[in-house]
């Protein structure tokens, strides 16, 4: 099964790190263990691919460990350890420390994005020893506010800052923006603008790369996204 990746230049020239956020291999639909191996055989010989058992809360998980974390973000601070997401909507989203050579990946949907598990995830990596204005930023594919058709109660979960999340979808119900909040709430926290960079691809609308539950439902694929510094 062949492998294919979006990267990030602004990651890919920092040195020793290793990223890509996962994309489809084919038209066809591979399960979920078959991606999980082609992964793991593509990042072995940079280190040890850890994945978390994702809950859509904000709890952090610091690697290495040897029982599966329910987290939905993930530290690396020591070389040879790659953290990686599955996704098939939510937004994988790095943080990137080269200072420390630190990383943190971390998988946004809604519920989330809500509980600012970006904010989480920068909180943590700060704790360490890192300045959040030294952090690189990465914003991965996920759904786009084109496609993320979602009901009114969803704004109570944003709080006063809703209304610069959602928009009017064609169909009279609201559309989310995830990226735009995860964005805003990295901003807030002291990641610079400037160091926050996107893979603007909307996996709902992408079939040809990605797949999407919202687009096929819950038997569709995952993506694996990854990022570590390579031992």
């Amino acid at each position: 099964m062949s492998l294919r990746l979006a990267r990030v230049t602004a990651l890919s020239s920092l040195p020793g790190l290793v990223h890509g956020f996962g994309q489809r291999a084919g038209p066809g639909q591979q399960t979920r263990e078959e991606t999980l191996e082609a992964v793991r055989a593509a990042v072995a010989e940079n280190g040890r691919l850890l994945l978390l058992r994702q809950v859509h809360g904000t709890a952090v998980a610091q690697a290495p460990w040897e029982e599966t974390p329910e987290a939905d973000a993930a530290l690396a601070t020591d070389p040879g350890f790659l953290v990686g997401i599955a996704t098939a909507d939510c937004l994988p989203v790095f943080l990137v420390d080269p200072r420390r050579r630190a990383v943190a990946a971390v998988h946004a949907g809604w519920r989330g994005t809500a509980g600012r598990i970006v904010t989480r995830a920068v909180e943590a990596l700060v704790a360490g020893g890192s300045r959040p204005a030294d952090l690189v930023a990465a914003l991965g594919p996920g759904i786009g506010a084109c496609c993320y058709e979602v009901g009114d109660e969803l704004r109570a979960a944003f709080g006063p800052e809703a209304d610069a999340f959602f928009r009017p979808g064609p169909g009279g119900r609201p559309h989310l923006d995830v990226r735009a909040a995860n964005a805003r709430q990295l901003e807030e926290v002291g990641v610079r603008p400037e160091r926050t960079h996107d893979v603007e691809h909307c996996t709902s609308c992408r079939a040809d790369l990605y797949y999407s539950y919202r687009r096929d439902g819950p038997a569709t694929g995952r993506m694996i996204s990854f990022v570590g510094f390579g031992g």
